[in-house]
């Protein structure tokens, strides 16, 4: 099957409920997504500067086109507390026209 990338979901983590919503406004009113998913106290492990860290976050999955992605990820690096982002960009290969015309026409 041959797929032609059009939309992306791009991830990404934060540390707060409140700076999640405020940033995704932002992407949003700029017309770079056009909605934004929030779940709220995911659980990350990992290792930073040789230490492990154990926190809670904020999951976002924001919907866009593979065109508007480049500059949607530059702004959330912008607007974003993290010193290094958790930003993702993962391919939709499919979906219900209706959704996807509604993605395009929202940005």
């Amino acid at each position: 099957m041959d797929f032609q990338i059009d939309y992306v979901t791009v991830y990404s983590t934060f540390p707060s409920k409140e700076e999640a919503k405020a940033i995704t406004k932002v992407l949003i009113t700029e017309h770079l997504a056009a909605c934004a998913n929030l779940l709220d106290k995911m659980e990350s492990i990992y290792v930073w500067n040789n230490q492990l860290e154990e926190t809670s976050e904020v999951v976002c999955f924001l919907k866009t086109t593979l065109e508007k992605s480049e500059t949607l990820m530059q702004r959330l690096k912008e607007l974003h507390s993290y010193e290094t982002p958790c930003i993702l960009v993962l391919p939709i290969l499919n979906g219900d026209k209706g959704y996807l015309d509604w993605i395009r026409n929202s940005l």
